[in-house]
């Protein structure tokens, strides 16, 4: 290929992060293999990531995560000031070929403002696109911004200015499922568990409830806002309500968490994460929101563990039900299904992940995206419909 790539990370977390985060565990998933791909990659994110690549542009020398619930008139320079230091370096060289952005909003927005004739781009979008609709519905990058979604039914709802800059969806990728069907079974204990940050629409409370009248253990993972550790949540007292994730988790959350049915244990990362998720009978996710692209999602099933949800956002797309998980529209049938899920095989799950969520199937996609980006083509809407159909 022979590509140069200026991946925008964006200025919250560090590259890989050290627990929590999304968006950069996709960055650090999907930058190795573009490398094995001769792209080289120019990485824009924190001083503290360690993500092997050909460059590093930095504007803050660690991650401003614990920042972004602050009052905005204290945190509004974060994001503009990172994606000003994008923009000077691009202004400095022409060597980049291509400008691969993941920053929510200010990105899009930044690059959409450049001159017609600056270095293509694609945006991801990686949450919900029912936000920002002053900015999503009149988005205007021409011919030289582009985006892609994480999943197809995360574009089926975004504006129609949104769709019109879209060059389809990539399915999220795992290096877990490197490999996932040569791996030894785990022995499985009795509990469930839900990974992710606990906010509202990932349901934690209906989760906690759910089990406690199934009467299966349930295992919480991850943190409440800044917080990563029960300890730290405990130490910050009073003052910490003011995050609505911490307000969630008091008022919803822990009236069912007793430290035996139910546990909270905080940020989980690497290994312990890792066998957390293996060793569980289910992975569940009670969601309440449209979830756009299920990082969580192709983990679970990389590691052999199904997964029992609601069947919103991108779940039906990724799980074969049946065979890979239960999904339901009730969600009060979550309780069910998580007695029901034990019947499933879990080297059904670790094959699905090798077949469609490896990393190399993920960098393929985006180096196709890539040169469709560069050579400014517009797709037809019935060209994006069959590329969702196809791509995972």
């Amino acid at each position: 290929m022979g590509l140069t790539v200026l991946m925008n990370a964006g200025p919250w977390l560090a590259v890989p992060p050290p627990g929590y985060g999304g968006i950069e565990n996709v960055i650090a998933t999907l930058v190795p293999e573009l490398r094995r791909q001769d792209v080289r990659v120019v990485l824009a994110s924190v001083g503290t990531s360690t993500l092997p690549a050909e460059e590093r542009i930095s504007v803050f020398p660690d991650g401003q995560f614990a920042n972004l619930q602050r009052p905005y008139n204290q945190v509004s320079g974060v994001a503009q000031a990172h994606q000003h230091g994008v923009i000077r370096a691009l202004r400095r060289r022409d060597d980049i070929d291509l400008v691969h952005d993941h920053v929510e909003a200010v990105g899009l927005a930044t690059l959409a403002a450049m001159h017609p004739t600056d270095v293509p781009a694609l945006h991801t979008l990686h949450w919900d696109l029912a936000k920002h609709p002053e900015l999503y519905g009149t988005i205007d990058g021409g011919d030289r911004v582009r985006v892609n979604g994480v999943s197809a039914s995360q574009l089926a709802r975004a504006p129609r200015a949104l769709r019109d800059h879209s060059v389809g969806h990539v399915h999220l990728a795992t290096p877990l499922a490197v490999g996932a069907d040569r791996r030894a079974p785990v022995a499985k204990d009795d509990y469930a568990v839900i990974l992710g940050r606990i906010t509202p629409g990932k349901g934690q409370d209906t989760g906690a409830r759910l089990a406690r009248q199934a009467g299966v253990p349930l295992i919480l993972a991850g943190p409440v806002g800044p917080y990563h550790r029960p300890a730290d949540l405990a130490a910050a007292g009073d003052e910490a309500r003011q995050n609505p994730d911490v307000r969630f988790w008091y008022d919803k959350v822990a009236p069912h968490v007793d430290g035996d049915l139910v546990r909270w244990v905080g940020t989980v990362a690497g290994r312990e994460r890792d066998d957390l998720v293996a060793r569980a009978r289910a992975t569940l996710f009670p969601l309440r929101w449209e979830e756009p692209g299920g990082t969580a999602v192709v983990e679970s099933l990389a590691l052999g563990t199904p997964v029992v949800a609601t069947s919103r956002g991108c779940l039906p797309e990724l799980i074969d039900t049946g065979r890979t998980g239960l999904l339901t529209d009730d969600e009060e049938e979550l309780a069910d299904l998580l007695v029901a899920a034990e019947l499933l095989d879990e080297a059904e799950c670790r094959r699905a992940a090798v077949q469609r969520f490896t990393p190399a199937i993920m960098a393929a996609r985006y180096v196709a995206l890539y040169e469709h980006v560069r050579r400014g083509a517009q797709v037809p809407e019935p060209a994006v419909a069959a590329t969702a159909a196809t791509a995972g």
